[in-house]
């Protein structure tokens, strides 16, 4: 099995930074590492979406609200998402995702609000 375990969220005002970090472990990753590692969010009465992966081989992949604001990096199986110039609409609960011999594992989420 794979845990994951998600934290940086927070309260910030409009126009503030985040950064979110998510821990990958499991006596799994000894026999097969961890491919891909992604964020997503749900905002409330939203469907999850994705917000950016980046690959073992740290090829990154933005969906457009990241764009220009938010970057993902990784060292090893430890997942970055730093949030730049954060508007309101950010709000929402942020996922890390792992996906290792093509199977999935989320972690619990961690709560981002942004204020005006």
């Amino acid at each position: 099995q794979v845990q994951l375990v998600e934290s940086g969220g927070g309260l910030v005002q409009f126009g503030g930074s985040l950064r979110l970090s998510c821990a990958a472990s499991g006596s799994a990753l000894s026999v097969a590492p961890i491919n891909t590692m992604g964020w997503y969010r749900q905002a409330p009465g939203k469907q999850r979406e994705l917000v950016a992966t980046i690959t073992g081989g740290s090829s990154t992949t933005y969906a457009a609200l990241a764009k220009d604001r938010f970057t993902i990096f990784r060292d090893k199986n430890t997942v970055y998402l730093q949030m730049n110039s954060l508007k309101p609409e950010d709000t929402a609960v942020y996922y890390c995702k792992a996906v290792r011999i093509g199977v999935n594992y989320w972690g619990i989420g961690t709560l981002v609000t942004v204020s005006s």
